[in-house]
């Protein structure tokens, strides 16, 4: 299909280098081609599940390619339905923009969780002293039981991946501490969870938990890296009678995820995986 001639631009968010080697080398392979007779350009998407069309228009985006020609040409098609277009040295620095992005939101999230479960240990309330935190120079995230999704959890592993492999172990602690923080989340919600369930006048195996959210980010029906469903399977895990709810879904597409299928007025406890607020049967909520 590749002719001579033809312009290559590849989205799909790669480690750094990527495109400049493995693509290449693929491309040439698999058409006969040599480099030279080809154009090839990286541009990374930039939507979000649910806002694809709006993202488009309104968010900048970037694109670079193997070498100058390369990124000049898919700057001209580019440009012609993407306004906010902005052409970078090289697809190499078009990848790390991608990769840089979902790292930041890793950090900040893990910053956020970190924060919260401090303030939760030294009895502040989190979400007072995060509203009169931020400002113009300050956005400190909001916690959440993980990060999950088909993005933020993988990029940081390119870079974490590929200093280790270069025995740079150092330059990437942040990125794996950040990691481990956010992957961990769904421990402390169990341990959170659990004391809830101690306050519920049954014995703590019959007590009905009730997980309310189950996808890994609220308003989509997607399940990657689903923080809020590992956290339900690992209460299932350590035997307590849980059960998951999603306004988004089916009893039976819950049910296809392992879980057994609950209203919430039908349980003793529920655990809003978004809102982060639990309530005991009578409607007391807390968070």
């Amino acid at each position: 299909i590749l002719k001579k001639g033809d312009l290559v631009v590849l989205e799909t968010t790669f480690p750094p280098g990527t495109t400049d080697t493995k693509i290449k080398a693929w491309l040439c392979e698999s058409s006969g081609l040599e480099p030279s007779d080809f154009f090839l350009a990286y541009s990374p998407e930039r939507i979000m599940t649910g806002y694809s069309i709006s993202r488009l228009r309104e968010f900048p985006k970037v694109i670079g390619g193997t070498d100058e020609e390369s990124g000049f040409r898919a700057f001209q098609v580019y440009k012609k339905f993407i306004s906010n277009l902005h052409l970078v040295s090289s697809a190499k620095v078009a990848e790390m923009i991608k990769v840089m992005e979902g790292c930041y939101r890793d950090v900040n999230i893990a910053l956020a969780n970190e924060l919260f479960k401090i303030c939760e240990e030294m009895g502040i309330d989190f979400f007072e002293a995060r509203k009169n935190a931020n400002h113009q120079f300050c956005h400190i995230h909001l916690p959440s039981t993980g990060v999950g999704g088909h993005c933020i959890p993988v990029y940081p592993w390119f870079l974490i991946k590929e200093m280790e492999s270069r025995e740079e172990f150092s330059r990437c602690r942040l990125l794996r501490t950040s990691r481990e923080i956010n992957d961990e989340m769904i421990q402390y919600w169990a341990e959170k969870i659990l004391l809830e369930c101690m306050k519920v006048d049954k014995p703590l195996t019959m007590v009905k938990i009730c997980i309310k959210g189950i996808t890994f980010r609220e308003g989509v029906k997607e399940f990657h890296h689903s923080r809020n469903l590992a956290l339900a399977r690992l209460l299932a895990e350590k035997g307590l009678d849980v059960y998951a709810f999603d306004p988004l879904l089916t009893e039976d597409m819950v049910k296809s995820k392992g879980l057994r299928y609950i209203r919430p007025e039908e349980s003793d406890l529920i655990f809003d995986t978004f809102e982060l607020k639990f309530t005991v049967a009578g409607g007391d909520s807390t968070k």
